[in-house]
């Protein structure tokens, strides 16, 4: 029994049931979730690259619960120094453990409109393995040099210990990047800012004239009202700040399958079937 029909959630719970979604986590988890700390241990950090004085942010959506990614761009001289910052989810979740063998059966994160049912306890994905502004967090770090063309001429991969200086939302990025708009009095995160932008438009080219897809569609999100019922749809944004962090993901990609590729070691790929035109 999932409780009257018309309760809030109830329809949401019940395309979870439908679709057999594993939305509880199982007592061994729980517990071996409970288990961890509330912070990152700074024994820890021994072994890893110390990136705190790096300025670095994340940027996502205003609705956003858990960071799992994050960004640190410098200017050195004509070369661009992007740092692209992944949670270290493996530091935490053992194989064969009980978190590991729950998060295999979800496979993913599902986001249900109002509400998420995660992969991992959400002493992680909201807490440890959440790259917060202001806070330790281990990290696994793709660092690439890239010269004023957009071409990436060096790239190191590395554990590493970040500290996010801002969580920052797509839209306020946005607003700032194409109409000018400031947000905060901070002046060093505009420069970042605009180099961000800067470093985009040359890899956006360069990608362009390789011939690759844009996969460019329409996107809805559902307007929920105080009692969980839709009360309209709109179209979701996709502005310079969401394509900012996607060129810089995909590059990231791009290094790390390139590098598995040549040294001849088992990886997964994404590929796409050849275009019917």
């Amino acid at each position: 029994n999932l409780g009257p029909a018309d309760a809030k959630g109830v329809d949401i719970t019940a395309v979870a049931r439908q679709f057999e979604l594993p939305y509880v986590f199982s007592q061994e988890t729980k517990e071996e979730a409970e288990a961890l700390p509330e912070e990152v241990d700074k024994r820890e950090f021994r072994g890893r690259r110390d990136l705190r004085n790096i300025f670095t942010v994340t940027i996502d959506g205003a609705d956003a619960k858990d960071f799992d990614d994050a960004i640190s761009l410098e200017k050195r001289g004509k070369y661009y120094i992007l740092y692209v910052h992944i949670a270290d989810v493996s530091h935490y979740v053992k194989p064969g453990s009980a978190i590991d063998r729950d998060a295999y059966e979800r496979g993913n994160s599902v986001y249900l409109l109002d509400r998420v049912i995660p992969m991992l306890p959400e002493k992680l994905s909201n807490g440890l393995c959440s790259l917060n502004p202001g806070v330790e967090r281990l990290a696994m770090t793709t660092q690439m040099t890239l010269d004023e063309e957009g071409n990436v001429v060096d790239h190191q991969f590395y554990p590493s210990v970040i500290c996010s200086d801002h969580r920052l939302i797509y839209k306020d990025v946005s607003d700032y990047l194409e109409k000018g708009t400031r947000f905060t009095e901070e002046e060093a995160l505009f420069t970042h800012l605009d180099t961000m932008a800067t470093l985009y438009a040359l890899l956006a080219k360069k990608r362009i004239e390789r011939g690759t897809l844009d996969f460019d569609f329409p996107e809805t999100d559902v307007i929920l009202d105080d009692d969980g019922l839709a009360v309209d749809v709109r179209l979701a944004e996709r502005r310079i700040a969401n394509r900012i962090i996607e060129e810089f993901m995909i590059l990231n990609n791009v290094i790390v399958g390139t590098t598995f590729f040549h040294k001849k070691l088992p990886f997964i790929y994404r590929v796409h079937a050849e275009p019917k035109v």
